[in-house]
């Protein structure tokens, strides 16, 4: 009997720490009725005692595999506290306890005293006490986690106090919590911090020494003197949910851990467990898929008779799945307005991350099966100590990196080439290769040097990516070596297309000045004007995402899982709407490296504010940035922007017409159907053939929008005048230059051949003619040209042979006057 109660207390003790729990209260209320269920395989030879008894956690899966590195080290650590298994190693509590409470309450002694954990963890992963659980090994990586923009959302709260009337300007000194630069524990290689430290004088705004937690969200009263600050109650109810100091918003697509269990623990978009253990319930949202950890080739996942390597690219999505949308656009997801088609029984597709998706084109990476983590390196993703306002001042990778450029390979190039903060191309000498990692990079597997680690634009090795010969392997994840032939290799063998050759090699501008993904992307997710909604009517609440991430830092909930049930509350209820959605070609304008990039909506808000009496303190209203910024003169530019982006949509590169032949690309708008002035909106009802509406009762059908006297899509006049804002973060992002969108623009070009054709010259009228009676006019667009390129041959041969005749002329006529004057 005394077994058999420890084992079902150690049994709860585990479940616990699975089930879902609101932050300051937990519950073990059903899972007795779990317990009674039949058992399930058993997932390795555990010890049979505590925690793994043959009633308890016995088909548990292993944290990672049994024989590894990793394992070993937990049962030995927790051996020494008392458990043969491991547990408590990461989990803390106490394996001996007979009564739930003090089952969750402490630690063994002896694990405290080594740094580990103090009291019971239900998710170790979180970042309110990873220092004594995930930092026992990595504790280089939990140092630097608070700087990183998965913890700082810097960039996110930025963006939009910028759009609520610049409350920030354009530096970046607020996030979710206080933080400054981590001077002694900053990872990467000394070249890479020497980059870092030139970055950070060059631009302190983007670079910060330190940030402080964002202002809170006003009351209802501030909101209406002050509608401007409502800006801090649509951050903290709905843009800041993400951050890691949470678990977010658990709904379909959204579930996942805390911390480093955010992205190193799977879950399934349904937040369902299974896994083997028999008494986690199976029906009941919001735990994890497996008692597993996933991370790189080394670390694989069994679940469903399936093995597998890496992080899913669905984790990912988890959170980026909103702003620039990247992780859903990778796999070719585009939100849509629309839940069709049906789904067995009736009723509209099932809603993923709140949105419904049709599917479009993935990324090529994608389809090569290549994971997130497969680009974006170690400090990317979990920061290196130095405080970043953005994800382009975060991101070391660049596409040359593995790729190079058709002149030269990846190690050809200098050092920060295409990560530049000029404009124009680096220069300098060959970056090389290295033949060393990171330290913390070889605690997972590390492939072969063969002829060198291949360098990131920052001047860190890519522990992944070597050199072998001219070629380069990539070693992903998911278990693929791929191997990859530069551009340069392409070129030699003669490979590249023509339209390649053309646009890389003939006209090499192109891979100076433009980003590779500004034409090589085939779609970006468009989603224009932002309408947000914010309600203080009758006493309405939000949910306050920072101060339930700050509640954690408190002693009582330090230990908690997640937030659930007991958010903190704000005044005032967001909404959110849109315009319209687009997802064809982007427009063209100029990131923070001053390269040419594609463009895509960012904050284009437009701001309703209700009052507490339910009337409009401002309505369908675009603040203006402050004055002098952006063109926008002493009134200030509207602070509704469009941000550069890399789509992650990589693919067959956009034609040459849909940059050169588009007033779209060029920043103009999309065209003529959508000219229309906003701030007039439409009424639509009875109406005279003049436009005089008829009816007394009639209404708006599209409610105007202040000051928007042009459409969401217009950047910039033809005479240069800006009408948004680009990009906030850098001072070189913006729209195209007026010298750009001159050698952009080569629309009507057809008018240059056939204002002629096919009378309005002699000559041409005669050839036309012949061509017709022969039946060679051209039809196809290849027949086109092929003619255009045998007339462009022609006219230069002609031009080059009629001013060699007439130097030759001009010689002979020299020649013959001197002999006849002699």
């Amino acid at each position: 009997m005394q077994v058999g109660a420890r084992s079902l207390v150690s049994t709860l003790v585990f479940l616990w720490s699975l089930t879902p729990s609101s932050a300051f209260a937990q519950t073990d209320a059903g899972l007795a009725s779990d317990a009674a269920r039949d058992p399930q395989p058993v997932a390795g030879p555990w010890s049979g005692r505590g925690c793994t008894a043959a009633a308890c956690h016995a088909g548990l899966e292993p944290i990672r595999d049994l024989e590894s590195e990793m394992m070993r080290r937990l049962r030995e650590r927790g051996a020494d506290a008392g458990d043969a298994d491991g547990c408590v190693t990461c989990h803390g509590g106490d394996p001996a306890a007979t009564v739930v409470e003090l089952a969750h309450a402490g630690a063994p002694a002896s694990l405290t005293a080594r740094g580990g954990p103090d009291d019971f963890f239900p998710d170790p992963g979180s970042p309110w006490v990873n220092n004594r659980s995930c930092g026992q090994c990595h504790e280089d990586l939990v140092n630097v986690q608070w700087q990183s923009l998965m913890m700082t959302e810097a960039g996110k709260v930025q963006g939009t106090a910028w759009s609520f009337g610049g409350l920030e300007g354009m530096e970046h000194g607020w996030a979710n919590y206080d933080v400054a630069r981590a001077e002694l524990a900053r990872l990467g290689t000394p070249t890479y911090r020497a980059i870092m430290d030139r970055r950070r004088a060059l631009l302190p705004g983007v670079y910060p020494d330190r940030q402080t937690a964002l202002p809170a969200a006003p009351t209802a009263a501030e909101a209406e003197a002050h509608p401007e600050r409502a800006a801090f109650t649509y951050l903290r109810d709905q843009c800041q949910r993400c951050h890691l100091g949470v678990r977010g918003r658990q709904r379909r697509g959204d579930y996942r851990g805390m911390g480093c269990s955010g992205c190193h623990i799977p879950y399934g978009n349904e937040g369902l467990y299974e896994g083997g253990d028999r008494v986690i319930p199976r029906g009941e949202p919001g735990h994890l898929l497996v008692h597993r950890i996933q991370a790189t080739r080394d670390a694989s996942v069994e679940v469903n008779g399936q093995r597998y390597t890496g992080i899913p690219i669905e984790t990912c999505t988890t959170c980026h799945n909103r702003g620039k949308r990247i992780g859903v656009s990778y796999q070719g997801l585009m939100e849509s307005a629309y839940d069709s088609p049906f789904v067995a029984g009736g009723g509209g597709q099932v809603g993923l991350h709140s949105k419904h998706y049709i599917q479009l084109s993935s990324d090529v990476h994608y389809q090569r099966g290549m994971l997130c983590q497969d680009c974006h390196t170690s400090l990317d993703v979990h920061g290196d100590g130095t405080l970043r306002g953005t994800t382009l001042a975060a991101v070391e990778i660049e596409c040359t990196d593995c790729h190079g450029t058709p002149e030269a390979f990846p190690w050809e190039l200098p050092l920060e080439y295409g990560d530049e903060l000029h404009l124009g191309p680096q220069a300098g000498s060959p970056r090389g290769v290295s033949t060393s990692l990171l330290e913390h990079a070889d605690r997972a597997r590390v492939y072969p040097v063969e002829d060198g680690y291949l360098l990131s634009a920052r001047g860190n090795p890519m522990r992944q990516i070597v050199r072998r010969g001219d070629h380069v392997i990539v070693h992903t994840a998911g278990g693929e070596d791929l191997d990859l032939s530069p551009l340069k290799v392409i070129r030699d063998r003669g490979d590249l297309s023509l339209e390649a050759t053309v646009a890389m090699v003939r006209v090499s501008s192109h891979v100076q000045h433009m980003e590779c993904y500004s034409c090589h992307s085939s779609w970006a997710p468009q989603c224009y004007g932002c309408h947000v909604e914010v309600s203080y009517q009758d006493g309405a609440t939000g949910h306050d995402w920072v101060a339930a991430g700050q509640a954690h830092a408190q002693p009582a909930h330090r230990t908690a899982r997640g937030e659930q049930g007991a958010l903190p509350a704000l005044a005032g209820r967001t909404t959110e709407s849109r315009s319209y959605l687009r997802w064809e070609d982007p427009m063209l304008g100029v990131n923070g490296e001053g390269r040419v990039t594609p463009l895509i909506p960012g904050c284009q808000t437009s701001v309703t504010v209700i009052g507490r009496d339910g009337r409009d303190v401002i309505r369908n209203h675009i603040f203006r940035t402050p004055a002098g910024t952006e063109g926008g003169g002493d009134r200030g530019q509207l602070a509704i922007d469009m941000s550069p982006v890399q789509p992650h949509t990589t693919g067959k590169a956009r034609s040459c017409e849909s940059c050169h032949g588009s007033s779209k690309a060029a920043g103009y708008g999309i065209g003529d159907a959508l000219d229309h002035d906003w701030s007039r909106g439409s009424v639509v009802d009875l109406a005279s053939a003049d436009g005089r509406v008829l009816p007394r009762s009639a209404r708006f059908q599209v409610e105007p929008v202040e000051g928007l006297e042009h459409d969401w899509s217009a950047i910039v006049t033809p005479g240069g005048e800006q009408l948004q804002t680009v990009g906030h973060h850098f001072p070189l992002s913006g729209p195209l230059s007026e010298r750009q969108r001159m050698l952009l623009d080569r629309s009507n070009v057809c008018l240059g051949c056939h204002r002629e054709i096919p009378a309005n010259s002699l000559a041409v009228s005669l050839l036309h003619h012949v061509a017709e009676a022969t039946g060679q006019l051209p039809e196809t667009a290849e027949e086109h040209a092929s003619l255009l390129h045998k007339i462009a041959l022609t006219s230069a041969w002609a031009q080059v042979l009629g001013a060699l005749s007439f130097l030759g002329l001009g010689l002979g006529l020299g020649a013959w006057w001197r002999r006849k004057r002699r």
